[in-house]
C-alpha cells in the first residue's frame, strides 16, 4: 500500500525513535548483512503477473470501474479453509489468528463503493483502496492474498483457528471498519494485515505499522498498544531471519518499526494487530522478491513465526 491513498496519509515527519528492544536491535545487523547476499543473488521471479490495479495519479492507470452497483455492502462469505481446525496437538491449539490480506482484487470495479467513507475514530476515511502493483502489473492485492493463503497453512499446522478477513470471495472490499470488525468479533488472539508499498524507486525493505495511542469517537486503543509493539516486534525480527530482508531505508528510523494513528484497521482494533508492508512495489530488486513465490513462502514463514513467538509468549 502506498503511502499516498485514502487510508494512507503520508507518514508524519520523521523523528529519531528511542532504539528497539535488545532482541530485534540484535537481528538487524545480521539481517542487513543477509539482506546484502540475498540482494545480489534472488533473481527466481514469478513470469505470471497480473493486471495491475494503482492506487494514485501517478502509478499506471487502473480500469475503468463499472457502474455503481446499487445493492448493499456485501457480508464476507467465509473461505472454505476458515475456521478449520489446526492440528489437534499443535502449540497453538486454542488460539485464534486473523489474517486481513490488504485491498481485494476487484475494487477497482467498484470505485463508487470503495470511495465512500466510514468511521475511523478519528475522522470518516474512504472504505478501501484499489492498492498498488509492479511496475510490471503485479497487484498488491494478489501478492497480499497469496501470502494470507501461505501463513495461514503454516499456522494451522501449528494448531491455530485461523481467519481471513476475505478471500477475494465477494466484490469488492471489506471496508477497513469491517476489517476490524472481523478481528475483534473472533476475539483474535493476534490480526496481521498484509501489505506491500507503493514507495519510489530506490526506497527498499519492509516495515511494520504500529498502532499509536488513539482515544476519539469510536476507537480506543489504549488497551492494545503495548502488545501489538510486543507482536510488531516480533514479526519484525523473524521476518528479518526468514526473508534476508533489510528493515526500510525509507521510514522508521532503520527499525523496521513505525507508529501510526491515521489508519482505521488499527484504531478501531480492540484486539492485538498490526500491519505489514512487506517491500516496496515499485522498486524494481524488491519486485524481485515480491514476485518470486519462493520469497514469499519465506516472508508467510517470517509471519508465523513472529505469530507463533507472540502467542507463546
Amino acid at each position: 500500500m502506498s503511502y499516498t491513498g485514502p487510508d494512507f496519509d503520508p507518514a508524519p515527519p520523521r523523528r529519531l525513535r528511542r532504539p528497539l528492544t535488545v532482541a530485534v536491535a540484535a537481528l538487524v545487523p545480521g539481517a542487513l548483512l543477509g539482506w546484502l547476499v540475498y540482494d545480489t543473488t534472488a533473481s527466481d521471479t514469478n513470469a505470471s503477473d497480473g493486471r495491475g490495479s494503482q492506487r494514485t495519479a501517478a502509478s499506471s492507470p487502473a480500469p475503468a470501474p463499472a457502474p455503481a452497483s446499487p445493492t448493499p455492502t456485501p457480508t464476507p462469505t467465509p473461505s472454505r479453509d476458515d475456521d478449520k481446525p489446526g492440528a489437534p496437538d499443535g502449540p497453538l491449539k486454542g488460539k485464534v489468528v486473523v489474517i486481513d490480506p490488504g485491498h481485494n482484487p476487484n475494487n477497482f470495479r467498484h470505485a463508487t463503493e470503495i470511495n465512500s467513507k466510514v468511521d475511523i475514530g478519528t475522522g470518516r476515511k474512504e472504505c478501501d483502496t484499489t492498492g498498488t502493483s509492479t511496475n510490471s502489473g503485479y497487484p498488491e492485492a494478489d501478492f497480499t492474498l497469496d501470502v494470507a493463503h501461505r501463513l495461514r497453512a503454516l499456522l494451522q499446522q501449528q494448531g491455530a483457528t485461523v481467519k481471513l478477513t476475505h478471500d477475494a470471495d465477494r466484490p469488492y472490499g471489506p471496508c477497513i471498519d469491517e476489517r476490524a470488525r472481523v478481528g475483534n468479533q473472533a476475539h483474535a488472539d493476534a490480526v496481521v494485515s498484509i501489505h506491500a508499498d507503493g514507495s519510489v524507486s530506490g526506497n527498499r525493505g519492509f516495515h511494520v505499522i504500529l498502532p499509536g495511542a488513539v482515544h476519539q469517537g469510536a476507537a480506543d486503543t489504549r488497551p492494545i498498544v503495548d502488545s501489538s509493539r510486543d507482536l510488531g516486534e516480533r514479526i519484525a525480527g523473524n521476518f528479518v531471519r526468514a526473508t534476508g530482508s533489510a528493515p526500510s531505508n525509507y521510514v522508521g528510523d532503520g527499525t523496521g518499526l513505525v507508529t501510526r494513528e491515521d489508519l482505521g484497521g488499527l484504531n478501531l482494533s480492540t484486539v492485538p494487530k498490526v500491519f505489514i508492508e512487506c517491500g516496496n512495489m515499485r522498486d524494481s530488486k524488491d519486485a524481485a522478491l515480491l514476485t518470486s513465490g519462493a520469497w514469499r513462502q519465506k516472508a508467510a514463514l517470517g509471519l508465523s513465526e513472529g505469530i507463533v513467538s507472540f502467542l507463546r509468549g
